[in-house]
């Protein structure tokens, strides 16, 4: 790879007070950040007349402490500390495995980035979150702009790493020399520039009524009985919404029919892979999960959960109630050198949901749940987890998921009834749980946790 540098020293007369700098930088790789240099400590001219007495005095990033590595608070103490579910023979590959791939998971996402912090009293306009450019592409950089004392000429450098950097022909009196820098006498700033490919959008049509809006999704497993009685309470509210039942029962009954969509699975493949199948066959904005055994009641209504979805335009799932109970849990996630710690807190909401009483945001909800379809692909279900596996998939969406909970959107379950053989599938033995302890280790880069 070649990498070219042009540097740039350009002056302007004094009718450039406020000088808008328009540059172009092409630049070359796929996946490295670039910096532009500028400079800090310039003499500082209050805007609007202001006096530098009245200016308000930020804190400096001293103040401001970052709980890192042994000392910070995760630790494992009244958790489930995950190392001892692994084979002590493995555990030392298990461990460098697992930190390589927590490496190149952080390149991926850029979650390794340093936090710039905009110095005060600068004379300098800049984007301080830096920008987005796509690889061997030109782009301008946005906002670059000089506020400083009236003078007969102002000389400013500019220099770029990891591209080619050149100025608009609308600037006059360029000059082209030799060393790359940036700078305005004794001030310097420094922001990212992030290379890459832009994304193309994925949007839903949001329909013109529940039918074209919402579709609901289900898993089946030798609760045919069940799954009929909640398909008949659908139907007395709602004769026309599609229905997407994914069902791996050992031996399947055919339930198609208008707008009923039955997709059938090898047997047993479990609770996630069955979510994984449903939604993989939405076409809709929304989806609306409920469990095989729920049951639709009068007070029952999609377009609830839709009208808090539309005017909340960055939730991606809202929860209701079953049988009048109101189920929801946040998480608690904190990270160090050796791993993360997760603990979950039942009835513990984060704050209300505005404009909507009896509704807030949580980390985890019930299986009762409209969801934007696109969000949920995004993060998917972990077929992994076959027999149970519910906040799993929330702690998967944690950080990418926006969650509320809200009670007066409500759901029936039908009566419970033993079921030997449902049972022995659906509750979890003690190594599916060591089993599911250790993935949680690798996968989600954890060292203990709390259910």
């Amino acid at each position: 790879m070649i990498v070219l540098f042009r540097t740039f020293t350009m002056k302007f007369q004094r009718k450039h007070f406020l000088i808008l700098l328009c540059v172009i930088v092409l630049l070359i790789c796929g996946r490295i950040s670039g910096l532009l240099k500028w400079d800090r400590n310039l003499h500082y001219m209050p805007s609007s007349g202001a006096s530098p007495k009245e200016d308000k005095v930020i804190p400096t990033p001293s103040s401001i402490s970052v709980l890192r590595g042994k000392n910070s608070l995760c630790d494992c103490k009244n958790q489930t500390d995950l190392h001892q579910f692994l084979p002590s023979d493995q555990l030392d590959d298990i461990i460098n495995s697992r930190a390589k791939e927590y490496k190149e998971h952080q390149l991926r996402m850029k979650t390794n980035t340093d936090i710039l912090i905009a110095p005060a009293n600068s004379p300098l306009q800049y984007p301080i979150r830096g920008f987005i450019v796509a690889p061997l592409q030109k782009s301008l950089i946005p906002g670059l702009a000089l506020y400083t004392q009236k003078r007969e000429v102002y000389k400013v450098s500019l220099s770029v790493e990891k591209g080619v950097l050149s100025v608009d022909d609308d600037v006059n009196e360029e000059q082209v020399n030799g060393q790359v820098y940036f700078s305005f006498e004794d001030s310097e700033a420094i922001f990212p520039v992030i290379i890459r490919r832009p994304a193309v959008p994925v949007l839903f049509s949001p329909g013109n009524d529940i039918n074209s809006q919402v579709t609901i999704t289900t898993k089946t497993f030798l609760r045919y009985n069940k799954l009929k009685v909640l398909i008949k309470s659908i139907r007395k509210v709602y004769q026309k919404i599609k229905i997407i039942i994914a069902d791996d029962n050992p031996n399947p009954e055919n339930l198609s029919d208008d707008n009923i969509e039955q997709y059938i699975m090898p047997p047993a493949q479990g609770w996630f892979a069955g979510r994984n199948l449903a939604v993989s066959q939405v076409t809709t904005k929304y989806f609306l999960w409920v469990d095989d055994d729920f049951e639709f009641l009068d007070e029952t209504r999609i377009e609830s959960f839709v009208e808090i979805m539309e005017a909340n335009p960055e939730l991606d799932v809202v929860g209701g109630a079953v049988s009048g109970e109101q189920y929801y849990f946040s998480l608690e996630y904190i990270e160090d050198d050796e791993g993360g710690c997760l603990r979950r807190f039942q009835g513990k909401h984060h704050k209300p949901l505005p404009g909507f009483d009896g509704c807030f945001f949580v980390d985890v909800v019930v299986n009762f749940f409209l969801a934007r379809t696109d969000a949920v692909r995004r993060v998917g279900f972990d077929p992994f987890l076959k027999r149970v596996g519910h906040t799993e998939f929330f702690i998967d969406g944690l950080g990418k998921l926006l969650v509320a909970s809200c009670k007066d959107l409500s759901i029936g379950h039908q009566i419970h009834e033993p079921h030997e053989e449902y049972d022995v599938y659906r509750n979890e033995g003690e190594s599916e749980i060591e089993k599911k302890y250790a993935h949680h280790f690798y996968k989600n880069y954890l060292k203990c946790i709390k259910y």
